[in-house]
């Protein structure tokens, strides 16, 4: 996938050094909440209000420039991994979250065993754990 001004223009949006900012951070930080690219985009060009951040994630994940992750009872988050249908993994305790492929093939888990007259186009997973770092303070705090 391209990136910065390319992608944008590949996908017919205007090229602006708030768009960039926040593309540029959402790359830098995979997985960033909202919130730490509004603090990576203030650091990278200064002032920058919360909505021009909120509005350019919204115009960048519709796009299909961003993806736009929302694991259960967690904040949302952003990458620019888009369009591969990969998945995620959440530590329960920490909040860390990192990608994962697909088990097997392409795009298996897209053949449900009932697709209920659907056609079927995404498929979203979310693996729930306990990452190394947790696991060990769990494993310490226990023996």
């Amino acid at each position: 996938m391209q990136s910065g001004p390319d992608a944008l223009r590949e996908h017919g949006l205007n090229v602006t050094p708030q768009r960039l900012a926040v593309l540029a951070a959402v790359d830098e930080y995979p997985h960033a909440t909202a919130d730490h690219v509004l603090e990576s985009v203030r650091a990278s060009i200064g002032s920058i209000s919360r909505q021009s951040v909120y509005d350019s994630l919204t115009t960048l994940s519709e796009a299909g420039i961003l993806r736009r992750v929302q694991p259960a009872g967690s904040a949302t988050r952003y990458e620019t991994r888009a369009g591969d249908n990969h998945h995620h993994v959440v530590c329960r305790s920490c909040g860390e979250l990192a990608d994962v492929d697909c088990a097997v093939g392409d795009t298996p888990c897209l053949t449900a065993s009932n697709d209920q007259g659907f056609a079927i186009d995404e498929a979203e997973v979310v693996y729930w754990g306990h990452c190394s770092n947790c696991r060990e303070q769990i494993t310490t705090s226990h023996s």
